[in-house]
């Protein structure tokens, strides 16, 4: 069977298809009393959707949300939270050759794999735009938790790198690629437009970072906070790697450099000498800030001919028309926080359900 469905406690469901007459989710799980509206939803739909700038995709949708059910007089119920979102800019016909031949990297042959069966328009259920009903669904669940905050950046397209040491966490919604690192931005607009110019794509690694997460929050076994978050990111289109904290660079540290040393604290709190874990411990936040880095391959649609099949087997190319992001992962920022908070309000409701 698919599965549609992701948490615990704090659950959603996202449905629709890429070219279908709109796609939304139902999140399930959600506390009573919370004020909610889509005002609340909107500005972070309006981060992610396309046609913002010539570095994304230039299909052209307003993402505007609306709220079905789980609302009464400005206020959640408890009940199933129903939200919508219409696509106006479908252009199907740009697949005609997609539903004759599959799409290297793309879902269309393992689709037909599983199914026997796919809807080839602009990928269908496989398309980056489910991720518009995640990023409404994070919106919810950063109002689950008001005492965290969640910032997500891009830190690297292709062998282009930011450098940290003028990192400017107030110019990551300045500019078209979520960089805090200014100089950078021209850099990486050379490089992007040099790519979509050439029908070609990029990757991109993005990193988030949840600051105000208590500590206590995950689970020693089966529903650790990291094993959850590295799910999450997971089940975002495009991504082949997630890292907590130092991640793979922890290959090369010793035990005494990997150490996140502690200290008493003010009011008999604690006080880390280092975050090298990102702030969770055998599955568990520390109340250190969360941190994880996303890596996101380069989009599979791509004007550039590759070899591939047809649907009978036939040895053919393709070159993918339609319009399509250069990078994806530029796009990926907004969904990124959104699963990040989705993630760590499910964690809550289950820390709380257990611990009170």
């Amino acid at each position: 069977m698919s599965w549609n469905t992701f948490g615990r406690v704090f659950r959603f469901t996202t449905w629709g298809e890429s070219h279908g007459p709109a796609l939304g989710v139902v999140v399930d799980g959600c506390p009573p009393g919370i004020a909610l509206s889509e005002i609340d939803i909107q500005p972070y739909l309006d981060a992610r959707k396309p046609g913002q700038s010539k570095y994304t995709t230039q299909r052209r949708e307003a993402d505007e949300v609306r709220i079905l059910s789980g609302v009464f007089e400005g206020r959640t119920t408890g009940t199933p939270i129903s939200l919508m979102i219409e696509n106006t800019d479908q252009r199907s016909k740009d697949y005609s050759e997609v539903a004759k031949a599959y799409r290297p990297g793309h879902a269309d042959y393992t689709y037909d794999a599983k199914y026997g069966f796919r809807d080839y328009r602009g990928g269908g259920r496989s398309s980056a735009r489910e991720t518009a009903a995640r990023v409404a669904a994070g919106a919810i669940a950063r109002l689950v938790i008001p005492e965290v905050s969640i910032t997500a950046w891009v830190e690297q397209i292709g062998d282009v790198a930011l450098d940290y040491a003028r990192f400017d966490r107030d110019a990551i919604r300045n500019n078209p690629f979520f960089c805090p690192d200014p100089e950078t931005v021209t850099r990486w607009e050379d490089l992007v437009d040099s790519a979509r110019k050439s029908g070609s794509s990029l990757g991109a690694l993005v990193t988030a970072h949840a600051e105000g997460v208590p500590a206590g929050w995950g689970a020693p076994i089966y529903a650790k906070l990291d094993s959850e978050l590295a799910a999450a990111m997971m089940t975002i289109n495009a991504t082949k790697g997630v890292e907590i904290g130092d991640g793979f660079a922890a290959v090369t540290n010793t035990g005494e450099t990997n150490a996140d040393p502690m200290r008493p604290g003010a009011d008999g709190g604690v006080e880390f000498q280092a975050n090298h874990a990102g702030g969770i411990a055998g599955g568990i936040s520390t109340g250190q800030p969360v941190t994880c880095r996303v890596a996101f391959k380069p989009t599979s649609s791509i004007l550039t001919p590759v070899d591939t099949i047809t649907s009978e087997g036939e040895a053919t190319q393709i070159q993918t028309k339609g319009r399509h992001d250069p990078c994806v992962g530029i796009r990926g920022v907004p969904v990124v926080e959104a699963m990040m908070a989705l993630v760590l309000a499910d964690q809550k409701l289950l820390h709380r359900a257990q611990c009170g």
